[in-house]
């Protein structure tokens, strides 16, 4: 079950996630997470993430046209969708709702291991002022029960940065205001030019 993992977020889907969070401030946003499970069975590696929704959360239809062509996409390189990221609307909400929470179990049955990420927002701030090293993202998982358990609570972390730099890239992103240039599948659906890979997003 995913309470028995940790997992480790790259540098890159980390950004790309939060800075889509910013660009919608009032809005939910979601993202769907990217990666594989290490040999060791017991850690997931996110190493992309593909910005979904601002505008349409909980459409089924949506979703799963985003899930088929992510996953489709991915598979080539041995990558799957592996977890899910939440960012809730309002400043003050750190609850992972639930829309959110039928999301992740949607999910849950691509990958029985995913995760759901929720976007701290105090920790967010914490770090635009300096002051924060550790991710600014809540880690759920499943528990027996089949309910989403925000982890960790007991000290233990389960989730890092790949990148101990992360963080200090991020600032630098929000301050220059790099969160404009993100593509959400929201605009791609708006507008096919728009490419949600966002391949040009850190050259």
């Amino acid at each position: 079950m995913g309470g028995d993992c940790k997992y480790e977020i790259g540098q890159n889907p980390y950004v790309k996630i939060i800075l889509h969070a910013l660009k919608h401030r009032n809005s939910a946003v979601n993202s769907l997470l990217i990666g594989r499970l290490l040999d060791d069975e017991t850690t997931v590696c996110i190493t992309d993430a593909v910005p979904l929704s601002h505008s349409q959360i909980g459409l089924l239809p949506a979703l799963e046209l985003a899930l088929i062509q992510v996953e489709e996409h991915f598979s080539a390189d041995g990558l799957s969708i592996v977890g899910y990221l939440h960012a809730n609307e309002r400043y003050d909400d750190n609850k992972l709702g639930n829309a959110a929470r039928k999301i992740g179990d949607h999910i849950f049955r691509y990958f029985p291991r995913a995760a759901a990420f929720l976007l701290d927002n105090k920790k967010l701030e914490s770090l635009t002022k300096g002051k924060e090293s550790e991710p600014v993202l809540q880690l759920y998982t499943r528990d027996s029960s089949k309910s989403w358990r925000q982890a960790g609570t007991d000290g233990t972390s389960l989730l890092k940065l790949k990148e101990p730099t992360a963080n200090v890239v991020l600032k630098d992103y929000i301050l220059t205001e790099k969160w404009k240039d993100i593509v959400d599948f929201d605009d791609h659906l708006d507008d096919i030019s728009k490419d949600w890979l966002n391949p040009d997003l850190f050259k």
